[in-house]
């Protein structure tokens, strides 16, 4: 067996800690997701002719619809009887706990919001907005996946490929194979958290690089139905390497992330179709330059 290429991920996941405060990687890379989006969205903007004084409200809404979303369906979705007999914990954040599924929610919910809001008076449409979130949402997945790395959790199962990763730290590893496993023997596990990353990643290049180039061989809708199907779609077949996240999971043919994923996959299929249906343009027109009135007489 070649193990030469395996990682023992030992790394604190706190960089610093300042007294009773401590600042960790992960929310680092969770946070990075949002002055990336505002960088992205101003290009959009500039290019599209919309105004960046709309910045502002769309990122507290997405803050705010990540957050909130995102720990409810951990909550709601992962461990309903434990958060509502024990409501007042939902509020502790940062004792861990977000679901990327519940967060996917909050942000369409928020978007949607935003478009109703501001959409009409401004020439753009929910579908528009969502377009270019699709973009925005796989490099933040990205960044958050790396910081479920630095954590030490949300790792796959045993693999005898050369690029498994240990992760001794974890709590996720001694509940699954036992405080005397590592060391000496040690298991090398999938290291999934890179695999969606990667993935991610990839998406969101691929996607930037389509708007950027071929705006005028899509329609609107096909960005959002593409990030649909292909994100979710990762997050369902890498399921099937991961370790359960609850108990009630053990034994489950497809776990709790892949249900939750399914409505996802057909509501990008569907999007999809539907935008090849309106043919609809993926960009705003250009608004004509108006010229002022000379007054001058001849």
């Amino acid at each position: 067996m070649f193990d030469f290429l395996t990682v023992t991920w030992n790394v604190d996941p706190i960089l610093l800690q300042i007294g009773p405060v401590s600042i960790r990687y992960y929310s680092l890379l969770f946070i990075a997701g949002f002055p990336l989006g505002y960088y992205l969205f101003m290009k959009f903007y500039k290019r599209e002719g919309v105004s960046t004084e709309l910045l502002d409200p769309l990122l507290y809404l997405l803050l705010l619809g990540t957050v909130v979303g995102a720990r409810l369906g951990h909550c709601l979705f992962y461990e309903p009887g434990y958060y509502l007999s024990h409501p007042v914990e939902i509020f502790k954040v940062w004792k861990g706990g977000l679901a990327s599924h519940g967060g996917a929610i909050g942000v369409i919910l928020c978007v949607i919001i935003y478009a109703h809001k501001y959409g009409k008076k401004h020439g753009f449409d929910t579908m528009w907005v969502f377009d270019r979130i699709a973009i925005v949402v796989s490099f933040a997945g990205c960044c958050i996946r790396l910081g479920n790395l630095f954590n030490s959790e949300i790792f796959g199962g045993a693999t005898t490929l050369p690029w498994g990763f240990k992760f001794p730290k974890s709590y996720e590893w001694i509940t699954t194979y036992g405080p005397d496993v590592f060391p000496p023997e040690g298991v090398a596990c999938h290291p999934t958290q890179l695999y969606e990353a990667l993935s991610y990643l990839i998406l969101g290049l691929v996607l930037l690089w389509i708007y950027n180039h071929k705006s005028d061989k899509i329609y609107r809708g096909w960005l959002f139905g593409v990030f649909l199907m292909v994100l979710f779609g990762m997050r369902f077949l890498i399921e099937f390497i991961k370790n359960d996240q609850v108990s009630f999971e053990s034994g489950m043919t497809l776990n709790m992330g892949q249900l939750l994923s399914v409505p996802f996959i057909l509501a990008g299929l569907t999007i999809l179709i539907l935008s090849y249906k309106y043919k609809k343009p993926a960009v705003l027109e250009p608004k004509p330059v108006q010229r002022p009135v000379s007054n001058k007489k001849k």
